[in-house]
């Protein structure tokens, strides 16, 4: 592990993975809200196995980069986020010169990861996309239940009612759940400054111009994923790319699965899926 500090002062903290030979690639991953980098260590350890090296940094507000209540990015945080997120990719590229780089961001980081191309499509060679969504539309409809009284990360777990826990939207599988709720470093929401930052950030998401036509993506998402209402806003984001020139898109829809793929019952298939599409996206070395 390393450290770097952000342009404000906040510390943050990044996991690192090598394997025993030169890596093919470097895969960053970018974490989703209310978790942190360190639970994406068998992720990490099974692209090692296939020759990657990995980074995953903690989000400030988030695992071992908190520097005040859990989920407070301060001030103008949404966009130090994504600058720390370029700033560890810079950081790697001058640490692995040549190598091919791939940003794979879940949730909340792959919100991150569609902000950082806008601006910064130059530093990475593909773009992974999981658990995500169309940010603008997603923010809508949570304000619509918040605008009714109800609490919009509850009303996640609807669909799954009678659940067995608060959180039965994130994976099918009870162990990866239950593992969330016992992590400490789990579970908790940004604050409404932080949310509010997203949504001013959202409407650029929604019109992703001037990212490099020939960059792959890939999105993958389950069917259950309740961010996306029954997959309308995962197509909606597939389409808005399309529309913006992006010619190489990969969208892959696991049926059944929740939210957190890398949790999932078939996580076993989303990984090899990932590693089968590596394989094809990036250049031979």
């Amino acid at each position: 592990m390393f450290t770097f500090d952000s342009e404000d002062g906040v510390r943050i903290h990044v996991h690192e993975w090598k394997p025993d030979t030169s890596p093919r690639a470097i895969v960053q991953i970018g974490h989703g809200m209310g978790e942190h980098a360190g639970r994406y260590a068998p992720l990490a350890e099974t692209l090692t196995d296939h020759g990657f090296a990995v980074y995953a940094g903690d989000h400030r507000g988030h695992g071992l980069s908190r520097h005040a209540e859990p989920g407070h990015l301060g001030h103008d945080g949404w966009n130090r986020l994504v600058a720390d997120l370029v700033t560890l990719s810079e950081s790697i590229r001058e640490r692995h010169p040549g190598v091919p780089l791939v940003l794979l961001g879940h949730s909340l980081g792959s919100f991150a990861a569609q902000h950082y191309v806008l601006n910064h499509a130059h530093l990475v060679d593909a773009l992974v996309l999981a658990g995500t969504t169309a940010v603008d539309q997603m923010l809508a409809a949570q304000a619509q239940v918040a605008a009714e009284g109800g609490d919009p990360l509850l009303a996640l777990n609807q669909a799954f009612h009678p659940a067995r826990t608060p959180f039965d939207w994130l994976s099918r599988d009870d162990q990866a759940v239950d593992a969330y709720l016992a992590d400490p470093l789990c579970g908790f929401s940004l604050d409404a400054q932080g949310m509010a930052d997203i949504g001013a950030a959202s409407a650029s998401l929604a019109q992703p111009g001037g990212i490099p036509a020939g960059l792959p993506v890939y999105v993958l998402v389950g069917d259950h994923d309740p961010l996306n209402a029954g997959l309308s806003l995962s197509d909606l984001l597939v389409e808005r790319y399309r529309a913006a020139g992006l010619r190489d898109i990969t969208y892959r829809t696991y049926p059944g699965a929740r939210h957190e793929l890398f949790n999932e019952t078939n996580a076993h298939e989303v990984v090899t899926d990932l590693l089968t599409w590596l394989s094809r996206a990036l250049p031979a070395r």
